[in-house]
């Protein structure tokens, strides 16, 4: 079986009937999305893009908001990187970062689909940044003030209609440090890095699927 899929897989059998479920974006949580659908769970499921709600409700899932179901019981998401030990994350190189880390911090346990190549010692980017339209070229100046080499994501939108500045660093601090001070920059909307979301991961590689929980 694909890595991926058997991830995606193993973890939506982690759903139970009754839940609230936060459905993440991407291809490996949209085989999620998919094996969820297949099974004959009653569940409410919240949705971190207009794309996954497309795919949620052809599959036969219903949803609802986060207004109307504040608590989400459990959140099957994809990442690009996830790093060992902490699983601090990287994602939103689909661009769907803002949604997805509002659901990750409205959910009681965060877990990850991958393949074993997203798994790395520590992550190193790129960063994707979300952040506003107006002067968004001041804000690049900014990120650059923090040592980023930010790159706009040529023709795209965010579904809340911002922009992506993809960014890089020569020399990268830790991801806790790097989360800090995109944290305090004026013009970001959100970005990237997930510290402290993730309670496991479930990583699909040719010797099946291995589930890596934060160390604690």
């Amino acid at each position: 079986m694909d890595a991926k899929l058997a991830a995606a897989e193993h973890a939506a059998e982690l759903v139970e009937d009754g839940m609230v479920v936060g459905l993440g974006s991407g291809t490996t949580a949209a085989l999620a999305v998919r094996a969820i659908g297949r099974g004959e769970k009653r569940i409410v499921g919240i949705a971190t893009s207009r794309k996954t709600e497309e795919l949620a409700r052809s599959v036969g899932i219903r949803l609802a908001t986060l207004e109307e179901r504040p608590r989400i019981d459990l959140t099957i998401d994809g990442a690009d990187e996830v790093e060992l030990g902490t699983l601090h994350l990287v994602k939103g190189l689909g661009g769907a970062l803002l949604r997805e880390k509002i659901v990750a911090c409205a959910t009681a346990r965060l877990v990850i689909v991958a393949d074993d190549r997203k798994v790395v010692e520590r992550v190193t980017g790129p960063i994707p940044v979300e952040v506003v339209r107006f002067a968004w070229e001041s804000t690049a100046d900014r990120l650059r003030g923090i040592g980023a080499e930010p790159t706009l994501r040529e023709g795209f939108v965010t579904d809340e209609g911002h922009y992506i500045l993809d960014c890089r660093w020569r020399v990268m601090g830790t991801a806790v440090e790097m989360a800090r001070q995109l944290d305090g920059i004026v013009g970001v909307v959100e970005h990237g890095l997930f510290i402290g979301k993730a309670a496991e991961a479930h990583i699909g590689g040719p010797d099946g699927v291995r589930v890596l929980r934060r160390a604690t």
